[in-house]
């Protein structure tokens, strides 16, 4: 892994990371539902507009619209959108935390259903990381934490990880910001059908809610996706998935600075113990593909 990757590895993760904090500002104020399938909408038009300035053409094959179809789906309408449903009701930390488990399911997945073999390291990190989460989870629980929230956070998780085993091929380098785009659309139009159904749009735009819509269109919507579809193509989807395990530390520590969230020692140390299964599960997947 050359120097490159890494810097794109932990831009990836520390803005990935961001949007948790920024999505626990703009649903305080707004549909969550709606103003996500608003989000993708804007940060689709942005990345199809540019991507057809840089001569990117939507040429793509049957297996290709397939996969950007179920990536659209799986982590946009359902993973980020059940997210910001969550995010009314439980801090981001939290929510950054259920999410960083995604390797380890990404890791459990293909063990199951791909026979991929981890090695004793691995397997002691896949049930390391879990026992992090946990750790954190019974804590929680007793603490009084919505369990819907957390509910629907685990089920987005799994969306997550169906769309990361199909990133792979759902672009080439010659089309990388088209496709992007297009599965930013995909979000955007599965949302807006439930957003109709069940909210009631009632927007109350402050300057702080604002600033954080744009930088989540921008940031987190364009910029990382960017990045990560960048990554996956340039050392593979196990190697980049590696740099998840930054997501607990930069997820938490954001929340605190930005949202002055409190964390317990029991946050810090299922943390930690979180950040270890999933370095090793991913540095045993990498040795051994």
């Amino acid at each position: 892994m050359d120097f490159r990757a890494i810097l794109m590895g932990l831009s990836f993760a520390f803005i990935w990371s961001s949007a948790f904090t920024s999505a626990r500002i703009i649903v305080q104020s707004a549909p969550p539902l709606a103003v996500s399938s608003l989000r993708f909408l804007l940060a689709g038009i942005i990345a199809i507009t540019i991507a057809y300035a840089m001569g990117q053409r939507i040429n793509f094959t049957r297996s290709q619209w397939r996969a950007i179809s179920v990536f659209g789906i799986c982590q946009n309408a359902i993973y980020l959108g059940l997210f910001f449903v969550a995010m009314q009701t439980i801090e981001a930390s939290l929510a950054s935390i259920i999410a960083s488990t995604m390797p380890l399911l990404v890791a459990f997945a293909a063990t199951v259903f791909f026979k991929e073999r981890l090695s004793v390291i691995g397997n002691l990190g896949l049930i390391t990381g879990f026992v992090g989460v946990l750790l954190i989870m019974y804590y929680r629980f007793n603490g009084g934490v919505d369990v819907t929230g957390v509910m629907l956070c685990i089920v987005g998780v799994v969306a997550l990880t169906i769309a990361t085993l199909t990133v792979k091929s759902a672009s080439t380098q010659n089309n990388l910001l088209m496709t992007v785009g297009l599965q930013m659309l995909v979000g955007s139009v599965a949302l807006i059908i439930p957003s109709f159904i069940f909210e009631t749009w009632q927007f109350n735009w402050s300057p702080s809610v604002f600033i954080a819509f744009v930088y989540t269109v921008l940031a987190p919507g364009i910029i990382a996706t960017y990045i990560w579809f960048k990554l996956v193509l340039r050392i593979g989807a196990t190697k980049a998935a590696t740099f998840h395990f930054l997501n607990p530390f930069f997820g938490v520590a954001i929340a605190a600075v930005i949202l002055d969230e409190q964390l317990t020692k029991t946050d810090v140390i299922g943390v930690v113990i979180i950040m270890v299964g999933i370095l090793a599960v991913q540095l045993s997947r990498s040795k051994t593909i």
